[in-house]
C-alpha cells in the first residue's frame, strides 16, 4: 500500500511541475515576486498532497530566518527542498549547473536568483561559484547551500565540502545551519514515501567572523548532531561506530 500511495503521489506532483509552470508563467515573467508566488503555490500543494496521500506530514522547528543569511542545510531528498521553499520568505539555492537546463524547473530556479555551479575541478568550481554569489550579493533573500554537495542517506557520513565555508568567510554573513530527518521517510533514489513526520530544524546561527577551519568543524558538528537526534526521534537506528583500536 505504501508503494501504491507513493507512486500515485509521484504521478501527480511531477507532471504538476510543467503544468503549473506553464499556467503561471505570466506571473513569473512579470516579476520575481510572481515567480516566488508560483513556486510557493506548487510547494504548498505538493506538501498537502503528501500528507493526504502518503501520510507524510512535515514540520519546521527553530527560528525561521527572514534576513539575508547563508543557510547550510542537510540534504536528503526532494522533500527537504520543498520544506525550505515553503518556510523561507525568499530562498535561492546553490544548485547543480545541469538543473538550469531542465525545462520549467530551471527557468523558475534562475528566476528566483539561484546560483548554478559546476562539479568540475574543486578550485575552478569554487571560484566560479563565488563570482556568481558576489555578483548577486545585493539580491535579497536567503542563500541555501548543501555543504555535502548531494543528497545523503540517514546515518551516512559524507564529507563536508569547503564551498559553504568560502561563502561564509568571504561574504561576512551569518550562517544558519539546518538539520533534517526527511531521508528516514523519503530517501534518495527510493520510490517509497513512508508515513511519519519529516522535520527541518533551523539551528542556532553562527555569527560572521570565524576562520574557515573552525567554522567548518562547528557547522558539521551542529548539523550532524541535530540530524542524528531527529533520525532517532523518527525511529531510525543509527549505525554503530566501531570502537577505536587501543
Amino acid at each position: 500500500m505504501t508503494l501504491f500511495r507513493s507512486l500515485l503521489y509521484d504521478l501527480i506532483i511531477y507532471p504538476l511541475i510543467p503544468i503549473m509552470g506553464i499556467l503561471l508563467l505570466p506571473a513569473a515573467l512579470h516579476s520575481k515576486a510572481g515567480a516566488y508566488w508560483a513556486v510557493k503555490l506548487y510547494v504548498r500543494i505538493a506538501l498537502r498532497l503528501l500528507a493526504l496521500i502518503c501520510g507524510l506530514r512535515t514540520e519546521v522547528r527553530g527560528t525561521v530566518p527572514t534576513d539575508p543569511v547563508l543557510i547550510a542545510a542537510k540534504h536528503q531528498s526532494f522533500l527537504d527542498i520543498l520544506i525550505l521553499v515553503d518556510a523561507l520568505p525568499e530562498p535561492r539555492f546553490i544548485m547543480k549547473r545541469q538543473l538550469r537546463f531542465v525545462p520549467i524547473f530551471g527557468f523558475y530556479a534562475e528566476r528566483i536568483g539561484s546560483t548554478p555551479v559546476s562539479r568540475g575541478r574543486k578550485g575552478q568550481a569554487v571560484r566560479a561559484m563565488m563570482a556568481d554569489v558576489q555578483a548577486a550579493r545585493d539580491t535579497p533573500g536567503q542563500l541555501v547551500i548543501y555543504p555535502q554537495g548531494t543528497r545523503t542517506l540517514p546515518g551516512a557520513m559524507l564529507p563536508y565540502k569547503v564551498g559553504a565555508g568560502v561563502i561564509y568567510t568571504r561574504m561576512g554573513q551569518t550562517c544558519v545551519p539546518a538539520a533534517t530527518n526527511v531521508g528516514v521517510f523519503w530517501s534518495r533514489r527510493s520510490w517509497l514515501h513512508k508515513p511519519g513526520l519529516g522535520v527541518v530544524e533551523f539551528l542556532d546561527p553562527i555569527p560572521p567572523g570565524q576562520a574557515l577551519e573552525p567554522f567548518m568543524e562547528a557547522l558539521e558538528s551542529r548539523i550532524e548532531t541535530a540530524s542524528n537526534a531527529l533520525h532517532e526521534e523518527a525511529g531510525f537506528r543509527l549505525p554503530k561506530t566501531a570502537p577505536a583500536p587501543e
